[in-house]
């Protein structure tokens, strides 16, 4: 197969490369897509060499999938054009999640809604990706009433400029560009994208509102705070969860532990738990602290972590096309 990568000079495209080269997907082709002023750079895949296109020419070549990361506007303009020519587009952006018309995919969670009429799939925001497929076996056990979410969130999370402003600070420097309005060096930021009119970042609300929409909850009780933090190997997640029903902790653990992509990291007395750095460059989601919540009926405590890059974005979209090839939905 052919398969076109949208925004490929880009921090997750770089890594959608990595994770194709270990899928094991029959790739023919990589046809690699940037803006005009990558034109012309050569990519290297599983010992071949590939020039930069346009979007023009990468359409031409007919790909079967075209995964893009290559921001909200980039997508709105050009993956109906992909769409249209019957590419099947697979997007990280946040153009297309909440569009009630397109589906918004966990491969662990609702994969079994696609089918071959969606030719563009929504790739969900990093940090609700990896707590959506740590809370979807609970759910369906329990029913989930309530989420209050805090996020310790990797400044990779924001892009090339994050990454940049990071190092420079470390070195003592002042950052050219900086991402953030202050310092992520030895900091932390209670600011992830964008502040909306109700007080709320705009991150903590694609939480509540992505959440919903993949759980087909769309009434769950949810709020959120989404921390920027000088972090590198992943995001982590402090989820308080208020179940509609008693539920048996013994039986939480078997859940998790049975759940495609999960990996529980739960042994407090021998200091065992999820941690970005231990995360980082895997593709599972990495699930412990898991207590009862003392404080409430039916409430229950999770640490998640997980590599924002994989599965928070290259691994999951990477998923979705391979979800598509065996199921014969291209």
């Amino acid at each position: 197969m052919k398969i076109a990568v949208v925004g490929v000079t880009g921090l997750v495209g770089g890594v959608m490369l990595q994770v194709l080269n270990e899928s094991k997907l029959e790739i023919g082709e990589i046809i690699p897509v940037a803006s005009p002023r990558s034109y012309g750079k050569k990519i290297s895949f599983r010992d071949a060499e590939y020039t930069v296109v346009s979007h023009e020419e990468a359409i031409a070549q007919n790909p079967d999938v075209a995964l893009f990361s290559a921001g909200g506007g980039t997508s709105l303009e050009w993956a109906p054009k992909y769409a249209e020519a019957g590419i099947t587009v697979i997007d990280n952006s946040s153009a297309w999640r909440m569009d009630p018309t397109k589906k918004l995919v966990v491969p662990e969670v609702n994969a079994g809604e696609l089918t071959k009429d969606d030719k563009i799939i929504a790739n969900p925001n990093c940090s609700t990706i990896q707590m959506v497929t740590a809370l979807s076996p609970l759910n369906k056990e329990y029913g989930i009433k309530r989420l209050v979410i805090s996020t310790y969130q990797s400044f990779t999370g924001t892009g090339v400029n994050a990454v940049t402003q990071y190092e420079q600070e470390k070195l003592g420097e002042i950052a050219d560009s900086p991402a953030y309005p202050h310092p992520i060096f030895e900091n932390c930021l209670p600011h992830c994208d964008v502040f909306l009119d109700n007080k709320y970042t705009k991150e903590e609300m694609k939480l509540v509102h992505e959440t919903r929409k993949i759980l087909s909850s769309p009434k769950m009780a949810i709020t959120a705070t989404a921390v920027r933090v000088p972090v590198h190997g992943g995001h982590s997640e402090s989820v308080n969860v208020e179940f509609s029903q008693t539920f048996d902790e013994n039986k939480i653990y078997e859940l998790l532990e049975h759940a495609a992509g999960i990996t529980v990291q739960d042994d407090p007395s021998q200091n065992v738990y999820p941690m970005p750095l231990s995360a980082k460059h895997k593709n599972d989601v990495f699930v412990g602290r898991i207590r009862r919540d003392e404080s409430i009926e039916n409430g229950l405590n999770m640490w998640i972590v997980s590599d924002n890059l994989r599965k928070g974005a290259a691994t999951n979209a990477v998923q979705i096309a391979e979800y598509l090839v065996s199921h014969d939905l291209l």
